[in-house]
């Protein structure tokens, strides 16, 4: 017998930085388990081919250019996605941004404009994509903290910071919406070869070579392995799993 605990066949999914990166990879997962897919991102060139990846998967996927920190431009794009597609039933708040400097450095504007990027942006997203969540029947919320939600760096300040404040945020949302069948849940990437990483590496002398170091799997991650937690925090199989913040980093956050 075929299980269908992990079919999102019929499901909508919104995912907030899914033109590139660790969004990518995630999307990636969906579309592999059938979920349509709305790619919300600022870069309309990246969001087309990410759309045009997706399709290839054999999935409907649209671009939506969106500054998620506005609240009306949020708006706007979840009346668009439910226009589009009839529902909502999938919220990955993946948007992200890191400015590197210690905290007697970092300019005030830079520290609310990571805030805003990183921690407000999945509060406007989810609070807006609330109705048609609850009215799916079994909405599911995914937030992209970071190993950084449980580690403090010298050079991430307002990034540390902003994913602190998803864990504690996804644990607020898991205990106000259980009542609606929404299962709200946290993933903690480790140190994931993306674009924001290689500036990381640029700009952090030896990184590279510590991370290496550290981590049991002995290799950096890939945006594709986060296809399979995704589908399972997006699917029936985490019905009963909420309020969780699940690292996926080969191991780095267990060394000592």
């Amino acid at each position: 017998m075929t299980s269908n605990r992990f079919d999102l066949r019929g499901k909508v999914a919104i995912v907030t930085g899914g033109n590139g990166g660790i969004g990518l990879g995630l999307a990636h997962g969906l579309a592999d388990a059938g979920a349509s897919i709305a790619v919300v991102g600022r870069n309309e060139a990246k969001s087309a081919a990410a759309v045009a990846d997706l399709k290839e998967r054999g999935v409907k996927a649209i671009a939506v250019s969106t500054d998620v920190t506005d609240k009306a431009a949020v708006a706007a794009m979840i009346d668009g996605v439910v226009r589009e597609f009839g529902r909502i039933d999938i919220l990955i708040n993946n948007a992200g941004m890191s400015i590197r400097k210690p905290p007697h450095e970092l300019e005030l504007d830079e520290w609310n404009k990571v805030i805003d990027t990183n921690l407000t942006s999945a509060f406007v997203c989810s609070k807006l994509a609330y109705p048609a969540l609850k009215a799916s029947g079994n909405g599911k919320v995914i937030n992209i903290g970071s190993m950084m939600s449980i580690f403090g760096a010298s050079f991430a300040t307002a990034y540390a910071a902003s994913k602190g404040g998803i864990v504690q945020y996804t644990r607020a949302c898991a205990n106000a919406w259980a009542p609606d069948n929404i299962q709200v849940n946290a993933i903690l990437p480790g140190w994931i070869d993306t674009d924001l990483t290689r500036g990381a590496r640029q700009q952090v002398a030896g990184l590279h070579e510590r991370v290496l170091a550290r981590t049991p799997a002995g290799r950096w991650g890939e945006i594709d392995d986060f296809a399979g937690i995704a589908v399972f925090l997006a699917s029936p199989a985490s019905n009963f799993v909420t309020g969780t913040a699940i690292p996926v980093d080969g191991g780095f956050s267990v060394m000592a």
